[in-house]
């Protein structure tokens, strides 16, 4: 039986660390993607940590290409209207701790670290926070039309039949605010921005919303007469100097990250910009690939380093 990863839909956790890494080249595939896979020992995930891993398009490919979907590539930059867009920051593989407590996940994440270190380098890094009612920076609740906790697997998951089946695509993007500029305006005027009431998040009931409106921008509506949702796992980070959001959403379909954005920026037909980009700047973007559990745990049992010959290190010249 094909099992997703369960940390994807894993809720209440209020402290959150990312982690994205460049594997070692020299290596075989098979023995890079085995020590990830074995991330999921009680050593390294025990203590109430909820763990989701994720592979880019060109590892996962030369692991098990019959299990890699033909939508699955890197993300390229997105270059929309104004100069708005997202600057590409693809990696190889991405890691995605929550628990409890800053403590605890930053243990369980320098764990993984370690345990990664003979075939993998941390790259990017980012430890982020459960803000309130699930409230962004910006005081607006974040993910008010995320999919329900049944409807969530239907949305966020390969469905059975097909490559990839019981896994997820992921879009994994950093996204800094303009806290100073966005708080200038009145409640009213950033009502309009979001398209939802700020204390309760309801949509605004208006006889022509904004189309610059965050949520008219992310609505990718019906195709084929269904819905196109995405799941959203997105949390706050930040210093005094510099916060935002850590933009985490899956699917089963990596072409609705692609719709999103282009209506974001407006690099779609229309031209029409998301207006909550005045306020705040795309950092980074990756796509990644969730494989399922009962897959990751087939590749755990694949060779170690030690197995295929550690090299030496390198001699200083």
């Amino acid at each position: 039986m094909v099992w997703p990863q369960f940390g994807i839909f894993a809720q209440g956790a209020a402290a959150h660390r990312f982690l994205e890494f460049r594997v070692d080249a020299s290596l075989e595939a098979g023995v890079i993607v085995a020590a990830f896979a074995r991330l999921r020992a009680p050593s390294v995930t025990s203590g109430g940590i909820n763990l989701v891993l994720a592979f880019g398009a060109d590892l996962w490919r030369r692991v098990v290409p019959a299990e890699a979907p033909d939508a699955m590539r890197s993300f390229g930059d997105v270059l929309g209207r104004d100069g708005r867009g997202v600057p590409a920051a693809q990696h190889d593989a991405w890691l995605w701790l929550s628990g409890a407590t800053d403590d605890i996940v930053f243990e369980h994440a320098r764990a993984a670290a370690l345990a990664l270190r003979p075939v993998a380098t941390v790259v990017a890094e980012q430890a982020c926070f459960a803000q309130r009612d699930s409230r962004d920076l910006t005081g607006f609740i974040d993910g008010t039309a995320n999919p329900t906790v049944l409807e969530a697997a239907d949305v966020a998951i390969v469905p059975a039949g097909g490559v990839g089946a019981g896994g997820s695509y992921v879009l994994a993007m950093r996204w800094a605010h303009d806290l100073v500029r966005f708080e200038a305006l009145s409640v009213a005027e950033q009502e309009r921005v979001i398209g939802r009431t700020k204390p309760d998040s309801i949509e605004l009931d208006e006889a022509d919303p904004p189309l610059t409106a965050h949520i008219a921008r992310v609505d990718l509506g019906q195709r084929d007469g269904r819905d196109q949702p995405i799941y959203r796992r997105s949390v706050p980070y930040g210093s005094t100097s510099e916060h935002g959001l850590y933009f985490v959403a899956f699917s089963a379909d990596i072409t609705r990250f692609d719709r999103m954005l282009a209506r974001m920026f407006g690099a779609d037909a229309g031209g029409t910009y998301d207006r909550l980009t005045d306020f705040s700047r795309a950092v980074s973007g990756a796509y990644y690939f969730a494989p399922p559990l009962s897959l990751l745990a087939k590749l755990a049992e694949g060779p170690t380093p030690r197995d295929v010959g550690e090299r030496d290190p390198p001699r200083k010249a």
